[in-house]
């Protein structure tokens, strides 16, 4: 365990027990400071700044649960662990209900110390991690961060600017790719919900049974399998936001629950009687057409109703086109980054054929294209070339075609391609279409493999 930027404080009135508990901890990689009382301990935090304190209870001048105390108005969330002995236990607990970390009864064992001090700071360490993790979340949900330079999107998002400060059900519509799960954390995490849980569940991931397990939890021996009383999403989304993803894939039996959820604000396990309150959100989404579905009977009135409280729809990528540039540089960086790639570019043929495309799979085929692309290409720039055989358009014109080229309409990149399907078949053959020695052999990724047989419709 790497220790060494962190600082760890002795306080107590005994040279002898300073001394030990310094070379312990340096021992274990800290930095140590110390303290002879309780008084002298509070100027040291002030200047020191420790992420710890290992603090005996008695002390002349100022002892441990007055420093301690002292210390909490200044530093607030400060780490303490108190040492006492037998008779002064009960103080120690009170004091941990004041907010201490765990105490040590003298004499302690040596490695009971090193042991409690490693876990105060694995939890500083975890807790630094989750706020961070927090935060980054937070940015990258801001309504300012949003990529468009579409009315469309500009709009849309004014609107969930407003419907983020309120706790009303949303509803969300729209193709495929579009971004409604975005836009479902873009609502959380701009609402006075963003930091309380934001649990998401894809309701057409699951068959009926186990849905509803999912949904509303069980008890134990609720069902064959069911070892242990088990929380579902609802409760886990309790003071935070539940996200129904492709809502209109719930049979009409789990719609009446959902509908009492949504009125009552409470529900019942699986096989349990216990009425449990919950304070949550509810944003659903869907692909479908829902008031269709109701008038078919597939989907019930009174429900379509208490989640279409607000109802967004996502805009389809062939109505914002003038995101396509901004969203295609966006994914290339960032695929360039996670491949360890240097930044590439699309050419301006490359990037013509992105644009004349309708993108039926909407933002998320982009992405994938963009992916893909980064993991094909050998240079630093895509070329039309590079791209799936679905976006080519043959009218657009790869500048590094030659006249000569144009004139027999076979450009070189196309034999070159022409040579790497053949040679991808041979090696295939050789290796008994086995794809990871077939990758090995051509010096290729596994994962690069996969995307040429793809492309050159090698079976």
């Amino acid at each position: 365990m790497m220790n060494h930027n962190y600082t760890i404080l002795v306080v107590d009135d005994e040279d002898s027990v300073r001394k030990l508990l310094t070379a312990v901890l340096k021992r274990e990689g800290y930095h140590v400071e110390s303290a002879v009382d309780g008084q002298d301990a509070i100027e040291k935090c002030a200047t020191v700044k420790p992420h710890a304190i290992l603090m005996d209870i008695r002390m002349p001048v100022m002892d441990g649960i007055a420093a301690f105390k002292e210390m909490k108005k200044i530093h607030r969330g400060v780490t303490v662990i108190l040492m006492t002995a037998f008779a002064a236990v009960e103080t120690a607990i009170e004091a941990i209900k004041l907010g201490a970390f765990d105490y040590l009864i003298k004499p302690f064992d040596i490695d009971e110390v090193t042991l409690l001090v490693n876990r105060a700071i694995q939890i500083q360490r975890m807790e630094n991690e989750i706020t961070v993790l927090h935060r980054e979340l937070n940015d990258s949900y801001r309504l300012d961060k949003i990529l468009t330079n579409s009315p469309k999107v500009e709009e849309l998002y004014r609107i969930i600017d407003r419907v983020a400060q309120s706790n009303a059900s949303v509803l969300i519509t729209g193709e495929s790719g579009t971004g409604k799960e975005l836009i479902a954390n873009t609502i959380h995490y701009n609402s006075p919900r963003r930091k309380g849980p934001f649990i998401k569940i894809n309701c057409s991931a699951l068959p009926e049974g186990l849905l509803e397990s999912e949904l509303f939890g069980h008890e134990k021996g609720a069902f064959t399998g069911a070892m242990m009383r088990r929380a579902g999403r609802f409760e886990q989304a309790d003071k935070g936001t539940l996200f129904l993803d492709e809502i209109g894939e719930i049979s009409t039996k789990l719609q009446v629950k959902l509908l009492r959820v949504l009125q009552e604000r409470e529900l019942e396990r699986v096989g349990g009687n216990a009425t449990i309150k919950i304070d949550i959100r509810v944003i659903a989404a869907t692909n479908q057409n829902l008031e269709k579905m109701v008038k078919e009977g597939r989907f019930r009135q009174d429900l379509y109703y208490r989640m279409n409280v607000v109802c967004l729809n996502s805009v389809p990528l062939r109505e914002r086109k003038e995101d396509i540039r901004l969203l295609a540089d966006h994914f290339l960086h960032k695929f360039s980054y996670e491949n360890d790639r240097g930044i590439l570019r699309f050419d301006d043929g490359a990037m013509a054929a992105l644009e004349k495309y309708d993108w039926p799979g909407n933002v998320r085929e982009l992405a994938n294209v963009a992916e893909r692309a980064v993991i094909m290409s050998t240079g630093s720039v895509i070329f039309i070339e590079d791209l799936p055989l679905a976006l080519r358009d043959k009218s657009v014109i790869s500048q590094n075609e030659t006249e000569k080229d144009r004139y027999t309409g076979h450009t070189l990149k196309e034999m070159i391609k022409e040579e790497e399907c053949k040679l991808i078949k041979q090696a295939l053959l050789r290796n008994q279409g086995n794809k990871m020695k077939t990758a090995k052999e051509l010096g290729i990724s596994r994962r690069a493999l996969i995307y040429k047989t793809q492309e050159y419709e090698i079976e």
